[in-house]
């Protein structure tokens, strides 16, 4: 039977990965490991748009409308 669920753990210490795998694998839970580092591209992404208003600000980029901004999205 399928389920939505979806659970995500947290370990600190290789302890709890190898833990944690080990429990999934014995369940045959269908699992996938990311790395944190994966948290740092929506920050690398706002700090370009902060870079790209202060240009902006400065004259260096010509200023856009909102509704033209919007439909680049």
């Amino acid at each position: 039977m399928a389920t939505e669920n979806i659970f995500i753990a947290h370990p600190k210490t290789i302890e709890q990965i190898n833990a944690l795998k080990a429990i999934v694998k014995a369940f045959k839970i269908d699992f996938e490991v990311t790395k944190k580092e994966d948290d740092n591209v929506p920050i690398q992404e706002i700090q370009s748009s902060l870079n790209q208003v202060q240009e902006m600000r400065t004259g260096k980029l010509p200023k856009q409308s909102a509704k033209d901004f919007l439909n680049e999205l």
